[in-house]
């Protein structure tokens, strides 16, 4: 499962990418590598911000949840129906394990012709900041050659912002693999 990305950009290009002004994103120290419960870029209709990735699991889980399988479990209705509570993960490359333990060397994808894009996600307001966790769906064929379990929904370009304004009924339609042969893999 997708728990390792990067974003090897300036925020110009993040801004310009989604069609943002450079100054929703003044001020912000973009990391360019992100793992769970560490901070990371997200973009909501409410502006850009950094925050934890890892959602508080349910009663009795041994962490937080990074990815978001199931989209009709209850522990993510709330969220996915409230595009005020969506966001997006940009990156440039998300990086999934390939290979026995041991021996397993990281597979980085990408896609083609965008150099930035995003993860659709979801976030929540915590006491001490804020939390996501980014949504998963089956993967295309290039992933599931090294993860046949998942791979993130991808949103590219400006259309990407969608997804934090439309209605749940017409954001469910962005959960979708995105096309093989629009992504490279190293």
């Amino acid at each position: 499962m997708c728990n390792r990305f990067q974003l090897q950009a300036s925020s110009a290009e993040v801004a310009a990418t989604f069609g943002l002004t450079d100054v929703a994103l003044s001020g912000l120290n973009l990391p360019h590598e992100m793992f769970p419960r560490r901070p990371g870029l997200v973009l909501t209709a409410g502006g850009a911000r950094l925050m934890e990735w890892g959602w508080p699991g349910p009663k009795g889980a041994s962490g937080p949840v990074t990815n978001v399988r199931n989209l009709e479990s209850p522990f993510w209705r709330g969220a996915l129906a409230n595009p005020e509570r969506r966001c997006l993960i940009p990156m440039t490359r998300f990086c999934e394990w390939e290979g026995e333990a041991g021996a397993k060397r990281a597979r980085w994808f990408g896609i083609s012709d965008q150099p930035v894009f995003a993860a659709a996600g979801v976030w929540r307001p915590l006491d001490d900041g804020a939390v996501f966790a980014m949504l998963t769906t089956a993967p295309n064929p290039l992933v599931a050659a090294v993860h046949p379990k998942a791979m993130p929904v991808l949103l590219a370009g400006k259309q990407a912002l969608r997804w934090t304004l439309l209605p749940w009924e017409e954001a469910q339609a962005m959960v979708a693999s995105y096309p093989a042969a629009a992504m490279w893999v190293e």
